[in-house]
């Protein structure tokens, strides 16, 4: 495993050369729409065989495709200034609304302003005991002998971690209600993203739009029903939606009950299913690595000695936040970017021009031969720039004490075939993750 410790937040120098170099052969009309589809990243890696940055089309659509990290810097630090977000469905626009990931410019500079504070180091620190007490009573279920299917336990573990540091430890059980809700949401946006609904009408009703909003209409009922019972409490608390209800902006004024639900679903879809996403593959690369669980057990023993890790502890268990970060790299749950040039857009000092989508893949790139053994350079899993994730503390504060309280009670030991990855809104596991639970 390797010990990557930062992503790239500036752009480098450029590389030897930014003119685009064409792709794989188009068809008329969809481009190289099909091949996208059936294969999202063997495609990406076609196109990275091409060249540096490589032109493709997506449907209509006039696209490059980048693989130098100097080049994914400048996209990075570009956004708000020479490129803009394209958009991104319908499903996508539904579920997260107008919130902090979606919205543009002034209105997202504000709402950016007003939620960052809420998952600040020290606001997580006060998280940190919702996480560890959760994947403490998770295993108090465990068995040595236990057959798990691993991905289905880590998904409804930091679901259960979602729903109450969002809406509060007294919401325990409320995850019954809304977790299968934004699991809908969720597939919906992936599988939108991978077809060819991406260009229907909104007004087109597929079978999978009509399940999604009746999924939406659940989420909207549970986050409108705990937001009114705050009003009227009028009872101040630690969760992240209280958080949410007494920020204020400049000018003094509160986000209204519309942004509160928006930023609400997009810290839930933020804190859920990529963190579950990223435990289900450290356990999955940990079984294929027996020297690297061997230094975790090392690691929880030297520091924790069986107790269970507090906030403290996080900068301790530093091989423990390695194996997340290389985790991350080889399977990051975010595995490609999109943005739009604006005019007078340049990479690598060449203009792009206006309407030009240009993509990065995380995939791609942090598993790129050239950019190691020093593979910082490659690193982004959480973005860059002024819109890198705001989550990323939270996600890696949580992945970390969650694998920590988990491992020094537990070995899962999985088969030992391959599992590949398969792309939606997260990179998930293509096949099962079954394992069998064994006494650490």
């Amino acid at each position: 495993m390797t010990t990557g410790t930062s992503s790239p937040t500036g752009p480098a120098a450029p590389g030897p050369s930014a003119t685009p170099v064409p792709g794989p052969r188009q068809l008329p009309l969809i481009g190289n729409l099909p091949a996208f589809s059936r294969d999202p990243l063997g495609f990406f890696a076609r196109l990275r065989g091409h060249g540096d940055v490589v032109s493709w089309r997506l449907g209509p659509q006039r696209a490059l495709f980048l693989s130098r990290p100097e080049h994914i810097g400048e996209l990075l630090t570009g956004v708000e200034t020479q490129y803009r977000h394209p958009e991104l469905g319908w499903a996508f626009k539904l579920v997260l609304g107008e919130g902090v990931v979606t919205s543009e410019g002034a209105a997202w500079r504000r709402k950016r302003a007003l939620v960052q504070p809420v998952v600040r180091p020290r606001q997580v620190r006060a998280y940190a005991e919702t996480m560890t007490d959760c994947a403490s009573a998770l295993a108090g279920t465990w068995q040595p002998g236990q057959h798990i299917d691993v991905r289905r336990e880590m998904l409804g573990l930091t679901q259960r971690i979602a729903v109450r540091t969002l809406f509060g430890t007294d919401t325990a059980g409320r995850e019954d209600t809304i977790g299968p809700a934004m699991d809908t949401a969720q597939a919906a946006i992936g599988a939108e993203f991978r077809g060819l609904t991406l260009f229907l009408p909104p007004w087109v009703p597929t079978p999978g739009r009509l399940r999604l909003k009746k999924a939406v209409e659940v989420i909207d009922s549970e986050v409108n029903r705990v937001t009114e019972e705050r009003h009227r409490s009028g009872v101040e608390r630690d969760d992240l939606l209280s958080r949410l209800l007494a920020a204020r902006d400049e000018q003094g004024d509160r986000l209204t009950d519309k942004e509160i639900r928006d930023e609400a679903v997009t810290l839930y879809i933020g804190g859920h299913e990529t963190t579950g996403t990223t435990l289900t593959w450290a356990w999955y690369l940990l079984s294929r690595n027996p020297e690297a669980r061997r230094r975790l057990a090392d690691e929880l023993t030297a520091v924790l000695d069986g107790r269970t890790p507090g906030f403290d502890d996080f900068k301790e268990l530093r091989w423990t936040e390695q194996i997340i970060r290389e985790t991350l790299r080889l399977y990051p749950p975010v595995w490609l970017m999109t943005v739009i040039a604006k005019d007078e857009s340049t990479l690598g000092g060449r203009p792009v021009a206006a309407g030009t989508v240009l993509w990065a893949s995380q995939w791609s790139a942090q598993r790129d031969e050239r950019w190691f053994p020093e593979p910082d350079h490659a690193w982004f899993p959480f973005g860059g720039g002024a819109r890198a994730c705001l989550g990323a503390r939270f996600a890696t504060v949580e992945a970390v004490l969650v694998l920590a309280t988990l491992a020094q009670r537990f070995h899962l030991d999985l088969p030992a075939h391959e599992i590949p990855p398969k792309t939606g809104l997260t990179l998930q596991p293509g096949a099962p993750v079954r394992a069998t639970l064994r006494s650490a």
